[in-house]
């Protein structure tokens, strides 16, 4: 009997996976920039042409990384193919080849900042920055005035942006708000009006979500997040039950939670807001389970869920890093063991470098369907594949045939209005397809159900702003 329980463990159970408190000395935070990309020690051993690629695309993508990520998460052996590295550092396909040629041609000739900045410019509009309506549909107003910094796309959840967040401790390469991080104020989403916030969701009371996000909030220090998320105990905020922070920090610096001069103070923060009635989920950003590997992880997710927050998991499936059911599988039994809660598979969103990231549609089905046939109903909590949608978060179902018709099965996981939730609706099969916009009404209609109300709502959501 005991090796029969043996042989139907994970691959990796025997490993301990628990955590035990333990001692970690402090770490500094050292950053590197695309500024510094030649001052890496690990990258100075690559070729020249592979440095040479890295600047040119870090001239339009954000690059940032830190000695942690580098040390701790990469396997400078297996280089280009480590995802960790691929998830960090700028690939010359990430560009169109078109787009790498131009800027490639102004970093052979030393262009000055001036000479480049209309060519990155151009690059970056076609690269679709603000997706999903981010810029306009879903922009909240208070007193007649659009407020900078937040978005309220769905009735129950108000996202909030802190100026103070608009970093991470190191970039993804496919994140869908890189438009965030390169310095152009007109692409960004920040606010610092603590105030603000608190008036609109007292005014919204249909609102019991409240998603901290950014770049990261973690990135701010423990008194800047008090100033946001204390108020929420207020009486007259009884109705935002939840507290969401999203975060890559497990990732890409548990050292936050751990040893930083003010953890403690964050993690005080969580409970006292656990003890005042709040659920506060903690959205880690995993894309592969060797994050989740090194001991100062493990201990900063042993700590976050001792002040009783709970620690939910989501990740886009990415070609190049992620686009298999074994990653997949290992990843949500890891996560299960740690006591996360696996919540989201994404599709990769129409932007920044989706055509080096994005997978066909069929293939994500597949991707998440055979992990799942692995994984305990436990995991089974992911929901997937989700593509979020300018008119909502919008799943995958499967593949099915009707009345002779191969066709997708797709419904809303959450959408502009309320009532189109878990309505299912099928689109024509289509082998290429990897967004929404790609498919097809099928079984003969002309448009999907949602079509005309969501067109009427941009018009009366346009019209305000």
């Amino acid at each position: 009997m005991e090796a029969l329980a043996h042989a139907c463990q994970p691959d990796q159970a025997d490993e301990d996976i628990s955590t035990p408190e333990a001692h970690f000395s402090p770490r500094e935070f050292k950053v590197y920039t695309h500024r510094q990309l030649d001052r890496i020690r690990q990258v100075q051993a690559l070729s020249e042409q592979q440095r040479f690629e890295m600047k040119v695309v870090s001239q339009v993508l954000p690059f940032r990384v830190n000695d942690y990520v580098l040390d701790e998460l990469i396997d400078w052996n297996n280089i280009p193919d480590d995802p960790i590295f691929r998830l960090v550092f700028p690939q010359r396909e990430m560009l169109q080849p078109e787009h790498f040629d131009e800027v490639a041609a102004l970093v052979r000739a030393d262009a000055s900042s001036a000479e480049m900045a209309p060519v990155i410019k151009r690059v970056r509009d076609a690269l679709n920055p603000h997706p999903a309506g981010q810029m306009d549909l879903n922009l909240p107003m208070l007193d007649g005035e659009p407020l900078p910094g937040m978005q309220h796309k769905y009735r129950e959840t108000v996202l909030f942006f802190p100026s103070q967040g608009q970093v991470c401790h190191s970039y993804c390469t496919f994140c869908f708000r890189w438009a965030q991080f390169v310095g152009d104020k007109e692409l960004r989403f920040a606010s610092s009006e603590a105030d603000q916030l608190h008036r609109y969701l007292a005014e919204h009371r249909e609102v019991s979500d409240l998603l901290v996000t950014g770049g990261d909030p973690m990135v701010m220090k423990a008194r800047h997040l008090r100033g946001y998320l204390e108020g929420l105990k207020k009486p007259e905020l009884a109705h935002v039950t939840n507290i969401r922070i999203g975060s890559k920090s497990l990732t890409f610096w548990p050292y936050r939670f751990v040893t930083d001069p003010d953890a403690d103070d964050v993690l005080a923060l969580l409970r006292e807001l656990v003890d005042a009635g709040k659920h506060v989920a903690f959205m880690a950003h995993f894309n592969h389970w060797r994050e989740m590997e090194t001991p100062i992880c493990r201990e900063a997710i042993r700590r976050i869920r001792a002040t009783g927050a709970q620690i939910r998991t989501q990740a886009p499936l990415l070609h190049h890093i992620n686009d298999d059911a074994d990653t997949w599988t290992r990843m949500w039994r890891t996560q299960v063991q740690l006591g996360l809660v696996p919540y989201y598979m994404f599709v990769e969103r129409d932007t920044g470098a989706q055509h080096y990231f994005e997978v066909p549609l069929v293939k994500a089905w597949e991707i998440y369907r055979e992990a799942m046939q692995r994984v305990s109903g436990l995991a089974r909590t992911a929901r997937g594949p989700s593509m979020s949608a300018d008119p909502g978060k919008v799943e995958i179902q499967g593949v099915t045939e009707i009345n002779g018709e191969k066709v997708f099965v797709l419904r809303f996981i959450q959408g502009r209005n309320p009532d189109w939730v878990q309505r299912p609706f099928f689109a024509r099969y289509d082998e290429t397809a990897t967004w929404l916009p790609d498919l097809k009404p099928a079984l003969g209609a002309e448009k999907f159900f949602y079509e005309e109300e969501f067109d009427a709502l941009k018009d009366e959501k346009l019209a305000l702003i």
